[in-house]
């Protein structure tokens, strides 16, 4: 398997992470926890149950959408926008410790929209247009990509490696990136590829494609690796063997492969017997990192199991 990063000129760390994620590819799983509050109540959760930290942590970007209507927004999405807010700062202190970032951007709409506006039911924003040059959709989506690129370029200043999983769950049509098919969220991700990799010079991202299907996929040219985020039923927990054939057959390129997004934990002592090649999953934040859907003995014995891999026991990769 290649570990080079898909751009060229990818920063060494960058490829020094992807050749951790190879080496590492069916012989261990690194532990991962979505955050999206300054809080991080997950890690405290996690933490007082283990005793250990995940090795991977991953931070939601929503607050930073240039184009939220406050004005037009309900307390439930207010409440959500202030709770996420300055969390930046938290993945600024995670990379002090060495751990893996991850970033999530529920992108609300770069034009029109109220509410939770990255849902397509809140907003008439038009992805196809985006995609036609020079139309208004076009122009406020770049401008939208080019402000997301200072902040991770501030991380490529500091030469931090980030996992980046644009236009996730694109095999659907709750987000305004899936609205209009797979094919669509296919070309805005080359999009950003394009203008974030030729354009920003951005070289410190890893490049992670998350959805499932084969008519959407985004291709190798531009991706480092394969996710796919599901939620299986509350304390099922196995080696998400399924779910794994079904990521693998978009490519024939032995790609690495990740859990994006899980509820109910994988279960790390059947990984440790079949060697599915996951290299990491990421439980989602809230009710999904609790006793409702993973058992404290459970959380316990997966992140003390040899197999997987927590923030204690990550070697430096930047």
């Amino acid at each position: 398997m290649n570990y080079k990063s898909c751009n060229p000129n990818a920063i060494k760390e960058v490829n020094d992470v992807l050749k951790y994620l190879n080496e590492i590819s069916g012989d261990s799983i690194i532990t991962g926890q979505h955050t999206k509050t300054k809080a991080q109540e997950e890690l405290t959760y996690i933490h007082r149950v283990t005793g250990k930290l995940p090795a991977l942590c991953g931070f939601e970007l929503l607050a930073y959408s240039p184009n939220i209507n406050y004005e037009k927004s309900d307390d439930a999405c207010l409440k959500e926008v202030n709770e996420n807010k300055n969390t930046l700062e938290e993945a600024w202190a995670w990379a002090e410790k060495g751990g893996l970032i991850t970033f999530t951007w529920h992108w609300f709409s770069p034009l029109g929209g109220e509410n939770k506006a990255f849902y397509s039911e809140h907003t008439d924003f038009d992805a196809r247009e985006a995609l036609k040059d020079g139309t208004p959709e076009n122009k406020a989506l770049i401008s939208d990509m080019d402000h997301m690129a200072e902040i991770l370029r501030s991380f490529q200043d500091k030469r931090i490696p980030i996992l980046w999983r644009p236009f996730h769950e694109a095999e659907g049509t709750w987000f305004w990136w899936g609205k209009y098919g797979p094919k669509v969220a296919k070309k805005l991700y080359r999009k950003m590829y394009d203008r974030y990799t030729n354009y920003h010079k951005l070289n410190n991202l890893i490049w992670v494609w998350n959805s499932p299907l084969i008519e959407g996929y985004v291709g190798d040219d531009v991706c480092d690796v394969i996710s796919y985020d599901f939620y299986p039923p509350k304390h099922e927990h196995n080696d998400r063997a399924k779910e794994y054939y079904e990521l693998v057959q978009i490519t024939t390129t032995n790609k690495l492969t990740a859990i994006g997004e899980i509820g109910a934990i994988p279960s790390i002592k059947q990984l440790s017997q079949t060697h599915l090649p996951w290299i990491w999953y990421m439980t989602w934040c809230g009710e999904f990192c609790s006793e409702e859907y993973t058992l404290d003995e459970e959380l316990f014995s997966a992140y003390h199991h040899p197999y997987a891999i927590t923030l204690d026991v990550l070697p430096t990769l930047y």
